[in-house]
């Protein structure tokens, strides 16, 4: 997977000056484009869009310092329909609008190019399981939040807090399925899994009963989920587990991620900051790649985790 990452870039390269069309990447990649979203956006720590956008203003400012070309014309060739459009993009990226950095020679923001290689850290391996799943439902409340990547997420915090125990307790009991007991759900999440872009988060459980009057449900149709479990402190601990799926796991594995919901069962250890958690995960089978099929027996290793 890593060398067709690389193939990406090469393509986003060789094309910063016209339309970069991501269906046709994840194509050329032979993947899915939300797989593909999803894995730039771990490995790389920003979307792909904005990584685009990055390495098409780095090189549009190098030929505005050049001063070889009209203004206009190097926002023309770099997809920017107006001047005043190239500007606020210029601007963004560089802090300084182009006419000004032309006139001052300012030092400008550069992108560099990325280039993706699997490096290999620690000697803890990483314990997973793939099963297949029939439909469920998961039932439980719900809020509109914003994504955050590091640290705690105040929006979670405060919608958790605000739930009713008396309310949660007879969802509590609708848990039949695994993860057994509450469960978190994040679900319809932006395609660019941009910091601050927003998702529906469920506090609730997985069930085969109906919803209660006052809750939501959300229908989950069948398929493969690959389970990760781990130990530490909350909430580290789960997001370096989320990291390392991406840029260790799903390179090594015939499996790419599908669109559905991500499921985390979380249980948190009295009077500290550790947690056990049991992370799930959509995927499916990668055309054209070797190795086990799904199975629901003990769990497996997938190599070294990035600790």
């Amino acid at each position: 997977m890593l060398d067709r990452l690389n193939q990406v870039m090469e393509h986003i390269e060789d094309h910063l000056d016209r339309p970069v069309d991501v269906a046709e990447l994840a194509r050329g990649a032979a993947t899915s484009e939300y797989h593909l979203r999803r894995m730039f956006s771990a490995l790389a720590g920003m979307p792909l869009s904005e990584y685009v956008r990055r390495r098409r203003l780095t090189v549009a400012g190098a030929e505005v310092l050049a001063g070889r070309e009209p203004l206009l014309g190097i926002a023309v060739r770099y997809g920017y329909g107006s001047g005043e459009a190239f500007a606020r993009a210029f601007r963004t990226v560089h802090g300084v609008g182009p006419g000004e950095a032309r006139r001052t020679g300012t030092a400008l923001v550069s992108q560099a190019r990325l280039t993706f290689r699997l490096t290999v850290e620690g000697s803890n391996s990483m314990r997973y399981r793939v099963v297949d799943r029939e439909a469920f439902t998961v039932v439980g409340f719900k809020a509109r939040v914003p994504l955050v990547h590091t640290g705690p997420n105040q929006a979670i915090i405060d919608f958790v807090r605000g739930i009713d125990p008396q309310r949660m307790e007879p969802v509590e009991a609708l848990s039949d399925q695994e993860p057994q007991g509450i469960v978190a759900v994040c679900d319809d999440l932006d395609p660019s899994r941009a910091e601050g872009t927003e998702l529906d988060y469920y506090q609730g459980v997985i069930t085969s009963a109906p919803a209660p009057e006052g809750t939501t449900s959300l229908p989950v149709p069948a398929g493969t989920w690959a389970v990760f479990t781990t130990s530490g402190p909350a909430p580290q601990a789960i997001q370096y587990l989320w990291r390392d799926v991406f840029t260790q796991w799903f390179p090594s594995n015939p499996y790419r991620s599908r669109p559905g919901p991500e499921i985390l069962r979380t249980h948190f250890f009295p009077e500290t900051s550790e947690a056990d958690a049991e992370l799930w995960l959509p995927v499916e089978r990668e055309p054209g790649r070797g190795g086990p099929g799904p199975a629901s027996g003990p769990a497996g290793e997938a190599g070294e985790s990035a600790r």
